[in-house]
């Protein structure tokens, strides 16, 4: 099954930042991988938390709409909130 989710590049990057995005009900996350830089994106808590509770979210190749264009990833790690079901940052590798 293949998932796409739309996203931002962010400019603010910090604790602060990162803490008003989450009240907004956005996932500040980032994607890095071998001979890439990494970039630093935003998207909505919406349309992940959903799609991150099948099992081959995590094994599978992920479409990542960023500004238009269209990059290929896979979900590396994600951190989740001590006891609400948020999720607070993800990072994605390059697939």
């Amino acid at each position: 099954m293949s998932y796409t989710i739309p996203a931002q590049t962010r400019t603010e990057i910090g604790k602060g930042s990162s803490r008003r995005l989450r009240r907004e009900g956005k996932v500040p996350a980032v994607i890095y991988g071998v001979g890439k830089e990494p970039v630093s994106i935003v998207f909505e808590h919406k349309d992940i938390i959903n799609i991150q509770t099948n099992a081959d979210f995590y094994t599978s190749e992920l479409t990542i709409v960023l500004d238009g264009k269209e990059v290929k990833v896979r979900a590396q790690a994600m951190q989740r909130h001590i006891f609400k079901p948020l999720i607070d940052h993800v990072d994605f590798v390059y697939a």
